[in-house]
């Protein structure tokens, strides 16, 4: 008999990788280019707007600057600086490839509301892209996170059931998604936005992913009972 496997998906931005600082320099570039006179955001701001797409770090950080734009006029600037710098500092957050390596046996998979071509460019710059059967983002379907379509769509791909899936990500997005679609939830402190995982806790909540293989491995164990 094949042994269970669990779909494992994860967010990709305060999850798997630390791109804030490639983030945060692309956004106070695209601020300088729309407003020669707009303030510089400091990091740990620009990190408190991340993770629900591009368009919303876009506005939010129009707002805290003080500029009366559209957020849909600054995007393509925000869009183009970003391309530039996808990689300069953007790695996985230690242990993480570790982590994928002891799940390796499982189909792994990223859901992230960041566009999907650039998730796609920057997982195959870290060398990672064969470890993700899929990797979904922004634009790739037409709703994004805490939608689950997108759950649901990576569940019917990798024939996983949602009682033998785990949605993974550092913010509540990514707990109502996996909810919406009968996943199990696990969350990480580490990330962008802890906070909301207070307010919306998963079914288990780490400092780090290293106890996420033996979650798995429960996980499996119980759906086989």
């Amino acid at each position: 008999m094949t042994a269970l496997r669990v779909l494992v998906v994860f967010d990709l931005d305060g999850t798997l990788i630390d791109s804030s600082r490639d983030l945060a320099n692309a956004v106070n570039a695209a601020l300088r280019r729309v407003d020669p006179a707009a303030p510089t955001l400091a990091l740990d701001v620009v990190r408190s707007f991340i993770g629900s797409g591009a368009r919303k770090l876009v506005a939010r950080s129009l707002v805290h600057a003080g500029i009366a734009l559209p957020a849909e006029d600054v995007l393509p600037v925000f869009l183009e600086e970003y391309e530039r710098r996808l990689t300069e500092h953007t790695r996985f957050y230690p242990g993480i490839e570790a982590v994928l390596d002891r799940l390796a046996e499982h189909p792994l998979a990223v859901l992230t509301n960041k566009p999907g071509a650039m998730s796609r460019r920057i997982l195959e710059a870290l060398g990672a892209a064969p470890r993700f059967f899929r990797v979904y983002g922004g634009g790739d379907l037409p709703s994004r996170k805490p939608d689950p379509e997108g759950l649901q769509r990576l569940m019917a791909e990798s024939m996983a059931t949602p009682a033998a899936t785990v949605m993974v990500g550092d913010s509540s997005i990514d707990v109502q998604t996996g909810r919406a679609a009968g996943a199990r939830t696990v969350g990480v402190r580490y990330g962008f936005d802890p906070e909301s995982l207070i307010l919306e806790p998963p079914d288990a909540l780490y400092d780090s992913l290293d106890a996420l293989p033996a979650f798995v491995e429960s996980l499996r164990a119980s759906v086989l009972r």
